[in-house]
């Protein structure tokens, strides 16, 4: 067999709903619904962690965020990150702000068998020290410890990137960062390579080009959608930090800006596409599409809709954890439709696999391969934790949950526990723990035992906590 590239796009912020192949009918995404096509599309595949670090190093390390220690975004301010910061009924939890160069990373790994290493696009992982050349990238363009893009122009230029400069010509970044990714394969002498495409785009700041926002505010108003007020206020923060701001739940997807950043999003995936066409590689080559948390749909603009799951980004729901998931390989996957449960840890190892590769079962200690779900076999994941002892910006309480099968219980370490038949309420409305306690307690006697092997810090209540005062808040309209 000969060695496969692989092509591991990674979307910041992008929602279950998101795509049009997944449902949506006001985005567009005809390049990643022809991925989708000729791929195989994954209906029940999470990321590690409601929020982008934790998942960006689960995917790398194959192990879940809370072995690492790194279970909120990163921050450059201590305060954030020592527990210092974020607090409510419960008290702040410290984090490790980085990725350790002590993990041996994917990209580490693959580089040890003779693969080129390309980081593109976002990082996250910390301070220089950390950045993708310190983990076994050859090259890195655009990663640094920036979350979003900065600078006056944001994803315009001057955007404010150390590590990707604007240059003449340019204009988008998501443009620059596709254009990037075509030089690296059109130019590649035949060595195998390991493309780590992890796009800015959808964060936040919600930018797109004129033209695009133009092409769907018409499009919402011939949809009829545009007369829908979209945003509904609802309880305050449960964090000290925003008391005084309400949680902005986005009931629609009918944002042309936010539907723009998703056009040049599926535009630059296209570019990718077409160049492994151009080059002869499609059939050499393994594309991965997913998100590294649920979209953002309940603050900061709230420029998104995950309906029918709840809440999003920044929430223990299906809305903050769930996402969409393709996997390409002409000839080697056959197209379709799986319910298989995959989390981020699992790609280390269903890499290393398809690959032809020895396992790293010292680092991956938490991933399981699905390269069975991949060839058409029988998959028995096993349960999925995540632990998030965290208040979110996004409105989002600490907790940790546990899916087995088609039952998902949520630990919330504020108000405790809540279960869920996934398959009969994908919506999480209908609480089934007092239906089924002996369930319950099951479910979450194998969480705790999870906890315990994780060392997992769980947050403590906070002996200064007083309920907001009505003055606190931001009145309802």
């Amino acid at each position: 067999m000969k060695t496969p590239n692989i092509v591991f796009i990674l979307v910041d912020d992008m929602g279950w709903m998101d795509l049009s192949c997944q449902g949506s009918k006001f985005y567009e995404t005809p390049n990643i619904d022809r991925l989708a096509r000729e791929g195989l599309r994954f209906t029940d595949a999470y990321a590690s962690c409601p929020v982008c670090s934790p998942t960006r190093a689960s995917l790398l390390t194959g192990k879940y965020p809370a072995r690492l220690g790194l279970t909120h975004y990163i921050w450059n301010n201590p305060v954030h990150y020592n527990g210092t910061y974020e607090k409510g009924k419960l008290l702040g939890v410290p984090y490790v702000p980085y990725m350790s160069t002590r993990e041996k990373s994917l990209a580490s790994a693959l580089k040890q068998h003779g693969y080129k290493t390309w980081h593109i696009g976002k990082w996250h992982l910390g301070s220089e020290e950390y950045w993708p050349e310190k983990h076994g990238f050859d090259i890195n363009i655009g990663g640094c410890e920036k979350g979003h893009p900065s600078g006056r122009g944001h994803y315009f230029v001057p955007w404010d990137i150390p590590t990707i400069p604007p240059k003449e010509g340019d204009c988008f970044l998501t443009d620059r960062l596709g254009d990037e990714a075509v030089e690296r394969i059109m130019n590649n002498d035949g060595t195998p390579f390991f493309l780590n495409m992890w796009f800015y785009a959808v964060h936040t700041p919600v930018q797109a080009k004129p033209e695009k926002i133009k092409k769907f505010e018409l499009k919402a108003k011939e949809m009829g959608i545009d007369k829908i007020n979209p945003l509904v206020k609802g309880d305050c923060f449960p964090s000290e930090h925003k008391k005084n701001q309400r949680i902005e739940r986005r009931i629609i997807q009918s944002n042309p800006a936010y539907a723009g950043l998703v056009e040049h999003l599926d535009e630059n995936i296209g570019k990718i596409l077409d160049a492994l066409d151009r080059k002869g590689l499609a059939e050499d080559t393994i594309v991965i599409f997913t998100s590294d948390n649920g979209g953002l749909s309940t603050a900061e603009s709230s420029p998104t809709c995950n309906t029918p799951l709840q809440e999003g980004k920044g929430w223990m729901y299906e809305g903050g954890i769930r996402e969409p998931l393709i996997v390409r390989w002409p000839g080697k996957i056959r197209p379709g439709v799986t319910d298989s449960v995959v989390t981020s840890c699992d790609f280390y190892p269903t890499i290393l696999e398809a690959c032809g590769l020895p396992l790293e079962n010292a680092q991956h200690l938490d991933g399981k391969s699905f390269l069975p779900v991949l060839r058409g076999g029988k998959y028995d994941r096993g349960s999925v934790f995540w632990h998030f002892p965290h208040y979110a910006n996004q409105g989002g309480t600490p907790g940790c949950a546990i899916r087995r099968g088609d039952w998902k219980l949520i630990e919330f370490f504020e108000h405790g526990i809540e279960l869920y038949n996934l398959k009969n309420d994908i919506s999480e409305k209908d609480n089934l723990a007092p239906i089924h306690p002996e369930l319950a307690e099951s479910l979450r006697a194998e969480l705790h035992g999870w906890l315990k092997e994780m060392n997992a810090i769980v947050p403590a209540k906070n002996p200064e906590w007083k309920p907001w005062r009505d003055a606190d808040l931001d009145p309802l309209d």
